[in-house]
């Protein structure tokens, strides 16, 4: 697995929030709402498949050991809920220039 996606290193999380736009740009919210729906099912489908020792123990998978020893969950965490945490502030203005 190559995190956080392939063709793109920590440094440069700009380019891949860049293509995330031009990939789901073009979509209906209810489009993009359905494709989330359906991609968080598959994260929560996987993480009910992993024990306690796999879930919050560090080095539990290959790409997730760093020096950082993080547990599965953070990775988890900073990958799914951390960025919807952070971009709320440029939903909110996407949210007033289309509905205004």
């Amino acid at each position: 697995m190559e995190t956080p996606a392939p063709g793109y290193k920590w440094n440069n999380l700009g380019g891949l929030y860049q293509s995330f736009y031009e990939t789901y740009g073009g979509l209906s919210l209810a489009e993009q709402a359905e494709q989330l729906k359906a991609a968080a099912g598959q994260v929560c489908t996987w993480l009910a498949t992993l024990s306690d020792q796999e879930f919050f123990e560090p080095e539990q998978r290959a790409w997730a050991t760093t020096k950082a020893r993080w547990p599965l969950w953070k990775w988890v965490h900073i990958n799914t809920v951390a960025p919807f945490t952070n971009f709320r502030t440029q939903i909110r203005k996407w949210k007033r220039l289309t509905l205004n």
